[in-house]
């Protein structure tokens, strides 16, 4: 093949593999997740507009007054002294992003109500709710059920009172939150709180809008009110979005056209701040319901006042004194903390702390509107647009690589790969416009590169032999790195580590192999092993060794590290609970399976010799896990581990089941039994580990008879074969046979 030819064929190659992963849910995950998290990173914080405040109803606010840390049973004779305060001030809109939806004392509510009232540019949230609704056929019985999301709006004479009110739902996940619903999704082009804000605020031009519909779409004019008086007046300002939403919606070519024309006046106007807010209106109203969050930095980083503050400050007119003024300002109001601790509100975004603080759901909302007023949203690139970046950006890559030299290559992919960071990087701080960056930098960069060595070693490099001989063994992706530099990094032998390992093995393999076809047991332990793989997998651990129905997994480190234990213990209670549904689902043909944990120096290395080797886990702690795991038939358990596992290690709930020695060994080891993690624990799972736990201290002053009643109480918690049966009936051997009197409780086992 010509090699202009080949780097042709190559780079369409990697082109095409950008464009795959573009596709997937995979891809969009992790452009969403890790691509917009840098490009905020490396922006940094900025300042947000000077139009926006938040009163926030914080921990120390609430001691200060002292009311409840709770912000929506604060009483609303507070609220009522704020509203008061700020009217003084002549702010634009004041938001309150809390729910309204209890009766509190009725003299409260009253001040609370005429505060109100008189402020005339309140906007309150409505709060949204799942829903069960039965499904029924036509003959009228009831088939199921859906869950719709329904919205409440608060208390009726206060939303009577306030000029607007809205929802602002924000998915309480462990996910990334990056982004909002401007409207509300599934409901007829009803506005989320940030946008019903704007358009609150937006009233001053709405003259000039009315204008420019009149101008643009005289045949479809919208059945809207002539002027902004009446909108405040009737408090119509919901419906005034829900018809402007819609008329955008419809007749999506008039908004060019408008936006046209305001970009024509604001080169001759003396008031550009108008035709700015015009412009945020319209492009809001033919924008999608789902909007990217341009976030302005880390919490705290709009303009936050204490609750407290904002009072006494007001009462002494301290903050206009400081040259801040509330004039034609913004205020959200709502729960918001600066202290881990006491943050109850908080949602994981790109600006999270290291500490766990998150950004409160009113900064949120305070963001999502700023993004409105500055028409800043995160704005992605086209499907299109994303599409022809990555492919034409991985067919340059993969022909530059595969027609230079591995050097110049790296070089020149470096520097383009610089420069197109720096241009992503240019384009998303001024314009807020967010370019393809994990996909053409982390995947095409290297997949083209180390690609085009690989296929150029494969077939132009004497070494070529080595690499296809090193990838014969089944190795981590670390040592075949090694052996590809040198191959005689196999006889050099291994080296310790402290690793936890992991032994599995299941019952009935043997009786479940004499019934099954080969073909058919082949496929039935794929199945199984993938339930076992994924928890190990998913948990950092390696799987290192297969036999039959058994497998080996290892958590490997330099030095004893806890975190490698959690994820090795947290692999074993997944494991047990994927096979449990396994079982179910493959019911009659099961596999229980059993699993011992133990921690300690092991040799981890290349065993064998000539032409074979292993790459495997030796030592006294692979041995001892696997007598564990054994040891779990004896007692009817399923997960067995060591001290030296739990050492340091919290949250999981376990029970002591005592010292055993395994045959061929000389001294004892403590086993527990890994029950779940604390958090998951039931009362019968507590109920169990004091039962057992007053047997066994019993059993180990020597009462047989004190442990054999208490054991027999702890066994109807258990059911079937269980630790409680197997002391039962050694203590009932020691009766008739009792130990000697430099008895330790240690059990001897004389088989494995």
């Amino acid at each position: 093949m010509l090699p202009l030819a080949k780097s042709g064929i190559y780079g369409l190659c990697i082109g095409a593999l950008g464009l795959v992963l573009s596709l997937t849910f995979y891809g969009v995950s992790l452009e969403e997740n890790l691509g917009l998290h840098i490009l905020f990173r490396l922006r940094g914080a900025r300042i947000a507009p000077e139009e926006v405040v938040i009163i926030s109803m914080d921990e120390y606010s609430a001691n200060r007054l002292n009311v409840l840390s709770t912000p929506r049973k604060w009483p609303r004779f507070l609220h009522a002294r704020l509203l008061e305060t700020l009217a003084d001030k002549k702010p634009a809109v004041i938001a309150f992003d809390i729910i309204f939806a209890e009766v509190h004392a009725p003299e409260h509510d009253d001040l609370f109500e005429k505060a109100i009232s008189n402020a005339g540019n309140v906007v309150l949230a409505k709060w949204l709710q799942n829903k069960k609704v039965p499904v029924y056929e036509r003959t009228g019985a009831k088939t199921g059920q859906l869950y719709i999301e329904q919205t409440f709006p608060p208390l009726s004479r206060f939303e009577t009172c306030a000029l607007a009110s809205a929802p602002f739902a924000l998915p309480k996940v462990p996910a990334k939150l990056n982004s909002y619903c401007a409207f509300m999704m599934g409901a007829e082009y009803a506005p989320s709180l940030p946008v019903m804000v704007f358009q609150v605020y937006a009233l001053n031009v709405y003259d000039e809008m009315v204008g420019l519909l009149r101008k643009y779409s005289p045949s479809k004019f919208p059945k809207i009110s002539a002027n902004k008086d009446t909108i405040i007046a009737e408090k119509t300002v919901g419906e005034l979005v829900r018809v402007l939403r819609k008329h955008f919606q419809q007749n999506s070519d008039i908004s060019e056209k408008m936006l046209t024309d305001l970009d024509n006046q604001e080169a001759v106007s003396d008031n550009p701040g108008k035709i700015s807010v015009l412009k945020s209106l319209i492009r809001i109203y033919q924008g999608p319901e789902r909007r990217y969050i341009n976030f302005y930095g880390p919490p705290g980083t709009i303009r936050t006042i204490p609750y407290y503050k904002a009072l006494e400050s007001f009462k002494n007119n301290e903050l206009f004194l400081h040259g801040y003024d509330f004039k034609d300002k913004v205020i959200f109001i709502g729960h918001s903390e600066l202290m881990r601790l006491e943050q109850k509100d908080g949602f994981h975004t790109v600006f999270s702390q290291s500490d766990g603080l998150d950004i409160s759901g009113v900064e949120i909302a305070a963001t999502a509107f700023a993004n409105i007023l500055e028409d800043m949203h995160v704005t992605p690139s086209s499907t299109a647009t994303h599409l022809m970046i990555v492919g034409l950006w991985g067919l340059l890559l993969g022909i530059l690589c595969m027609a230079m030299p591995a050097t110049v290559g790296a070089g020149i992919v470096m520097v383009l790969s610089s420069f197109y960071l720096l241009t992503i990087y240019h384009l998303f701080k001024q314009n807020a416009l967010w370019l393809p960056l994990v996909i053409p930098v982390f995947f095409q960069v290297p997949a083209a590169f180390f690609g085009s060595v690989l296929w150029k070693y494969f077939y132009a490099n004497k070494e070529r032999k080595n690499i296809r001989t090193a990838f014969g063994y089944h190795l981590p992706d670390d040592v075949v790195d090694q052996l590809a530099n040198n191959l005689k990094n196999i006889e050099s032998g291994g080296k310790v580590v402290h690793g936890t390992c992991l032994v599995t093995d299941a019952e009935q393999y043997t009786a479940l192999s004499e019934k099954m076809e080969l073909y058919d047991l082949n496929y039935f332990m794929k199945k199984y092993f993938e339930v076992i793989f994924g928890p190990v997998r998913r948990n950092s651990g390696i799987v290192m060794d297969i036999k039959g129905d058994s497998i080996l997994a290892i958590w490997a480190s330099a030095h004893p590290d806890s975190k490698l234990r959690n994820l090795a213990c947290t692999a074993a209670l997944e494991i047990i609970h994927y096979v449990d549904e396994f079982n179910r689902q493959s019911d009659p043909l099961v596999l229980p399976t059993r699993i011992g944990i133990h921690s300690g120096f092991i040799s981890l290395g290349h065993i064998g010799a000539i032409d074979h080797f292993e790459y495997r886990a030796a030592g006294d702690i692979v041995n001892t896990a696997s007598r564990m795991e054994g040891l779990n038939k004896y007692l009817g358990t399923k997960v067995l581990v060591s001290p030296d596992v739990l050492y340091q290690l919290e949250g999981f709930l376990c029970r002591n089941l005592g010292k055993f020695i395994f045959a061929g060994k000389s001294k004892p080891i403590e086993v527990f039994e890994l029950i779940c993690r604390v958090d998951d624990a039931e009362s019968c799972h507590l109920d169990l580990c004091n039962a057992f736990s007053k047997g066994f201290d019993a059993y180990r002053s020597r009462c047989w008879e004190k442990a054999i009643d208490l054991f027999k109480e702890s066994m109807h918690l258990e059911g079937g074969k269980s630790p409680s049966g197997f002391y039962l009936e050694l203590c009932k051997n020691y009766i008739k046979n009792p130990p000697d009197t430099n008895w330790d409780g240690a059990i001897y086992l004389s088989s494995k």
